[in-house]
């Protein structure tokens, strides 16, 4: 079976950069996957997912989302892709009702059908009673619910994210895992970015673990522990892979 994300030999340098930041990247991501993309800062991860967002072009190499490209395919692409960023993409002023209806007809939703799934999300994700609230009001783990929403309610089949728990209240970060895991459930493949090692560890069906622009390690979380000669945990692997040197920088 193809792969619904196939990455070939891709690379991207920015302009005035020394070094490229992502450099003979190649990766298979399988329907149905949570697949975790760890890194330390710098490693390329948000190039990568730019890229796959259509948002930034590679310097060379090549991609298929669903078999398709964006040089001939971009508007059915950005239709089965959802993302959700690390900074809250929401209207301080408006309703979270008001955002959802929002980004919701900017998929292309309408009438009942989207007033269903935005009531049907708020109420999964314990936010119904603030529906008609200004989101400029809500707590940290608040806002991220709502965002997370903003980026799914078209029920895409593949979903970026990038550090969906990360400043969250550990009911709030419960309630997004559970959300997460019931959208793969019905289909949906998760590509997912985070610096909560033991999160991602439980969460993710399959990792790589990225540094300097390239893939160091490929496997299901169990599989790379147990590669890897004294690991206890998937923290041990990326420090193993990756170095215990800072990562400051400029």
């Amino acid at each position: 079976m193809q792969p619904i994300i196939q990455i070939n030999d891709l690379a991207k340098k920015y302009k005035d950069a020394k070094f490229y930041s992502l450099n003979h990247f190649s990766l298979d991501i399988h329907k149905g996957e949570i697949f975790g993309l760890l890194g330390p800062n710098g490693a390329g991860k948000s190039t990568l997912i730019s890229i796959l967002c259509g948002l930034i072009d590679p310097t060379s190499g090549n991609f298929t989302i669903d078999g398709l490209t964006y040089d001939e395919n971009a508007f059915e692409i950005k239709k089965i892709i959802g993302v959700v960023p690390q900074e809250y993409a929401l209207y301080p002023t408006l309703t979270a009702r008001e955002n959802l209806m929002y980004f919701g007809s900017m998929y292309g939703l309408k009438g009942n059908d989207l007033k269903e799934k935005v009531v049907e999300s708020l109420e999964f994700l314990g936010l119904l009673k603030f529906a008609d609230k200004r989101v400029e009001t809500f707590s940290g783990g608040m806002k991220r619910r709502v965002n997370l929403i903003a980026g799914i309610l078209h029920e895409p089949r593949v979903l970026f994210l990038d550090e969906p728990t990360v400043g969250v209240d550990v009911q709030s970060k419960n309630a997004i895992i559970e959300y997460l895991l019931k959208l793969n459930h019905n289909d949906t493949t998760i590509v997912y970015t985070s610096h909560h090692l033991a999160e991602a560890e439980h969460f993710c069906t399959d990792i790589a673990i990225v540094d300097r622009g390239r893939v160091f390690a490929k496997n299901t979380p169990q599989a790379l522990i147990a590669q890897c000669e004294g690991a206890k945990d998937l923290e041990d692997v990326f420090l193993s892979l990756t170095g215990k040197g800072l990562r400051d920088d400029v």
